[in-house]
């Protein structure tokens, strides 16, 4: 893949996944079209786009709640994605669950756990099912930095270590844990200082730079799907939100809002492409223009697809003797 076509794929998943969340927060949930809870990745769009390019697809990526282009990568629709935030039928799950609970194994993506923390240890499982399987895939495991704070983060971590298994571990550094910075919930000064003590490799990253990611990244899966073992990515970034739709996030000082609003992963890399000739001016406005289509009609698909059938309501649920 040329630059221009790598630089033109990571503008557009990293638009498309900004768009969908916008619809979701900004229009829909406040038309009273979606019920639940609503957790997005703006300002955070470079860690799922650069590190899900990098994944075949016998990988198996385990997102986070603010991980929505991971989906969009591996083939999930805006539609599908839309219409599951709306508890229709024809959303991921069939309008069985709230919309961020949402997994495809068909395109090998595994569900999040609401504490996510609590993924790690089920990453570290699912590629010592590969080892078992004879396959050559990594897991990708997605977190945030107060995760890394919880028992169950060290127990998966070092279970991978010492299994030496195909685990590539990002964590999201966005700063809060709901509304708790990290200065509050670590003493160390980076989720990366972690890694030496389970004699794994850890790098930061500028998380609000694509190519970087995408660069770590393949380093990483490079590593471990040689057989080394696990490899833990810190990406560097900010939550450009309240932790869900329904915080406002007084408790974040504004100034920090305005920092990290200067380097915005899309803008930052328009600019870059501009500047490194991969693309026009032209050419990403056309780019703006055909996602907006594209997402017009996922919530037009969306909000045609039925509400699921009572009938089913206990397809799928099993009972333990």
């Amino acid at each position: 893949m040329s630059a221009a076509d790598l630089a033109h794929n990571c503008l557009y998943y990293m638009s498309l996944m900004r768009e969908v969340e916008d619809r979701i927060e900004r229009k829909l949930y406040r038309q009273g079209k979606i019920v639940g809870g609503v957790y997005v990745g703006r300002g955070q769009e470079a860690i799922p786009v650069g590190t899900a390019l990098v994944a075949e697809p016998g990988d198996v990526l385990f997102p986070s709640h603010r991980d929505m282009a991971v989906f969009l990568i591996r083939g999930v629709t805006p539609g599908r994605i839309l219409a599951q935030y709306m508890g229709r039928a024809g959303g991921v799950t069939g309008g069985r669950d709230a919309n961020m609970h949402m997994g495809d194994l068909n395109h090998n993506i595994v569900s999040i756990i609401s504490a996510l923390a609590a993924t790690v240890p089920v990453a570290a499982g699912a590629a010592l099912a590969l080892r078992y399987q004879g396959k050559n895939g990594v897991v990708f495991s997605y977190f945030g930095e107060g995760s890394t704070s919880r028992g169950d983060w060290h127990e998966g971590v070092n279970f991978a270590t010492v299994q030496k298994l195909p685990v590539v571990f990002l964590c999201n550094n966005n700063q809060y844990a709901y509304s708790t910075p990290l200065s509050l919930q670590m003493a160390c000064a980076n989720v990366a200082d972690r890694g030496p003590a389970y004699n794994m490799p850890a790098e930061i990253v500028d998380g609000n730079d694509v190519l970087a990611v995408y660069e770590a990244t393949r380093r990483a899966v490079e590593y471990a799907r040689a057989g080394n073992g696990p490899y833990l990515l810190e990406c560097k970034t900010f939550r450009m939100t309240g932790h869900s739709a329904h915080d406002a996030a007084h408790y974040v000082p504004k100034d920090l809002f305005e920092e990290w609003g200067k380097l915005d992963p899309i803008t930052r890399f328009e600019a870059r492409m501009l500047a490194e000739g991969w693309g026009t001016q032209t050419e990403i406005d056309e780019l703006r223009a055909a996602v907006h289509r594209e997402v017009d009609e996922g919530v037009a698909w969306a909000e045609q697809s039925p509400y699921p059938d009572p009938a089913t309501l206990l397809d799928g649920v099993y009972e333990s003797s």
